[in-house]
């Protein structure tokens, strides 16, 4: 079967590639924003774009006492606005000719689109439904950043963005730049001053900080072992390998932390710094250093209500599908909705889900699964089904 064969057969697989084959490199998006509100309008689904560009659907609830869900995925890409053009090979994977296909997150904005157009036409009584579409996922995470969440009705929130069907995550980590500078305070010359007491080299001095900072996993959950927080050394800075008559006066080295826990996360910046303190008080008068934190994403915690988890479970395993329901070490749209609130003044309680196998994400091999995504569909519609029960 040929790709065209399957696209006449399934809605929602052409629909798929109909987006795929609109390029939307980070803050290209405009033609598939207005693809989709097409779409929408064709279908007579409540659809606006914001003062930025995104997307918001809104289908109301046809029943009292039953709460809102929220869809979310984005709509930018890895790659450029070069053609797209869709083929199938013989598994049944979905590609691009030469370039990105664009399944992270296409993938996930066509699940949402098609089950909007669904439930728009069926008679299921439920607590409405709406779905966000992001600009800037892929680069700054800027769409998300300035979509007007407050407007939101939903306290309960699936961002359609993970890479395998099934897939349910409930914390993920933080992204924190760590910052080490070391300032010697007299330099001089390698061989006349090497024996100077107070001429420490900033290069040595800071290799000998790092060797007793944390490095790797800091905390793991010790029910399932996932890592929890990590701090990993980056770069080291310091002199110029082909001068080597000089005492260095300068080092600096970067850190990442992640961690999905702000506790964990406290105590590794805590550690770091007493380490830095006890330093500076060993060379007092002859180097100093300092350390600073920039958070460039907050975490995405656990949150304890286990409504929608069990909800997942039930729904997935109804159509035939396991459930991987876990943590991720990496940061998504999850972080800013976690830390964000609703209309209500809620704070949103989001859950990273996949609704389709996707490989070699952000590379020119990239492909999907068609049959994952038609699964996907199934487990959305059964899901939505027991949310609203």
């Amino acid at each position: 079967m040929d790709l065209m064969e399957v696209r006449k057969e399934n809605g929602l697989i052409d629909l798929f590639c109909n987006l795929a084959e609109i390029p939307s490199p980070s803050l290209g998006e405009e033609k598939v924003a207005h693809y989709i509100k097409s779409f929408c309008d064709k279908n007579n689904i409540e659809c606006e774009l914001d003062n930025y560009g995104n997307v918001y659907i809104n289908i109301p609830p046809t029943a009292e006492g039953k709460g809102c869900l929220l869809l979310s995925s984005h709509m930018d890409v890895i790659g450029d606005d070069s053609p797209v053009k869709t083929y199938l090979d013989d598994k049944g994977l979905i590609h691009a000719e030469g370039r990105t296909l664009g399944a992270d997150d296409k993938a996930g904005v066509a699940n949402a689109l098609y089950f909007a157009m669904y439930l728009a036409k069926s008679d299921l009584k439920h607590g409405g439904l709406e779905i966000v579409f992001t600009r800037d996922e892929e680069s700054g995470m800027s769409g998300i950043k300035n979509l007007y969440k407050s407007k939101l009705k939903s306290k309960y929130v699936l961002v359609l963005d993970s890479d395998s069907l099934g897939q349910f995550m409930t914390s993920g980590a933080s992204y924190t730049l760590a910052t080490i500078e070391i300032h010697s305070f007299k330099g001089g010359h390698s061989g006349i001053d090497i024996a100077d007491p107070e001429r420490e080299n900033a290069a040595k001095l800071l290799a000998d900080l790092i060797s007793i900072l944390p490095q790797g996993v800091f905390y793991s959950d010790e029910t399932d072992h996932h890592v929890v927080t990590s701090c990993n050394l980056g770069g080291i800075q310091s002199g110029d390998v082909n001068v080597t008559n000089i005492i260095n006066t300068y080092g600096k080295a970067t850190y990442s932390i992640r961690s999905s826990s702000r506790e964990k996360e406290e105590e590794l910046k805590k550690m770091m710094q007493f380490h830095v303190d006890g330093f500076n008080e060993d060379y007092a008068g002859i180097a100093k250093a300092e350390l600073t934190f920039e958070e460039h994403l907050p975490p995405f915690e656990k949150s304890w209500d286990n409504f929608v988890p069990q909800i997942f479970e039930m729904a997935a395993k109804a159509v035939g599908i396991e459930p991987e329901i876990g943590s991720f070490h990496a940061g998504a749209e999850t972080h800013i909705y976690a830390n964000s609130t609703n209309s209500k003044g809620e704070k949103f309680i989001p859950f990273l889900v996949g609704l389709a196998d996707v490989h070699n994400m952000h590379s020119k091999d990239e492909n999907v699964c068609y049959k994952s995504m038609l699964k996907g569909q199934e487990v959305l519609r059964k899901f939505f089904e027991e949310f609203n029960k």
